[in-house]
């Protein structure tokens, strides 16, 4: 257990750098100051993070550029005319359809509330485990416009669906997660990083089995909380932490 916690505390430290930021989606929301043009630009490139990284990026840059790059006026103030030039986005399988509609619910939330992490909080409650309930609560919270379209629905996941919720557990730990490195933002303070949810896909989970982190077969919900619970063990207070060093491993050098 030791030499597992050494080794995994050397690869968070050696990843944990603000060199990290550049070639990964987290460089987006980077790229603002203002608290909720950092929420918007998180929760899109979070979203569209699946694939290649370069790409993500570049598409995030592309919608935010649609948006004036200043998303937060441009979802509560923009006219509706303006949303004409959103009709040509797409990323992958997110299509104008999908868009229009994440614009409407994030206008329809910051009409209402100062910052995103409320479409979370409100679903949970400090003294929880992790943040599960916080998640099924902001699916539900998602989809409860009048017009959300049944398509845009694979595009959040919740626990509820046994999904790993990847994305969504990455924009919390981006969101809640701090430290002195400069990589993750820390301006959500009403969810405590010990109870994130460690992001895990294909990649993060076969660096997990090689180090007998994990023995669940399947990819899922389960997978993401069992995961979890091991780093847990290592840091109660920072389990999402060991993100960067599983994350490094899988995908920078080829465990």
């Amino acid at each position: 257990m030791n030499n597992i916690k050494e080794f995994l505390n050397k690869k968070v430290d050696e990843f944990n750098q603000p060199f990290f930021i550049a070639d990964d989606p987290i460089s987006v929301p980077h790229s603002y100051t203002k608290k909720q043009d950092i929420e918007i630009a998180g929760f899109f490139a979070a979203m569209f993070a699946w694939g290649n990284r370069t790409t993500i990026i570049q598409k995030s840059r592309e919608l935010l550029s649609l948006m004036d790059n200043s998303p937060h006026d441009f979802i509560t103030n923009a006219p509706e005319e303006s949303l004409k030039k959103m009709l040509h986005f797409k990323h992958r399988t997110f299509t104008p359809t999908d868009l229009l509609y994440f614009i409407d619910f994030l206008k329809h939330h910051y009409k209402n509330h100062d910052s995103l992490e409320s479409a979370f909080t409100e679903g949970m409650n400090p003294a929880d485990p992790d943040i599960e309930n916080a998640l099924r609560y902001f699916h539900s919270y998602f989809f409860s416009l009048d017009d959300a379209p049944a398509r845009t629905r694979k595009h959040i996941a919740t626990p509820e669906k046994k999904s790993t919720c990847k994305r969504l557990n990455m924009f919390l730990r981006w969101m809640v997660r701090r430290d002195n490195t400069g990589v993750d933002f820390g301006i959500w303070r009403n969810i405590s990083p010990s109870q994130l949810i460690c992001p895990i896909d294909l990649h993060v989970a076969r660096v997990a089995k090689r180090f007998n982190l994990l023995q669940r077969k399947q990819i899922d919900w389960q997978a993401a909380l069992e995961l979890t619970a091991y780093l847990r063990i290592l840091d109660k207070n920072d389990p999402a932490k060991y993100d960067f060093a599983l994350f490094s491993l899988g995908i920078m050098e080829k465990y």
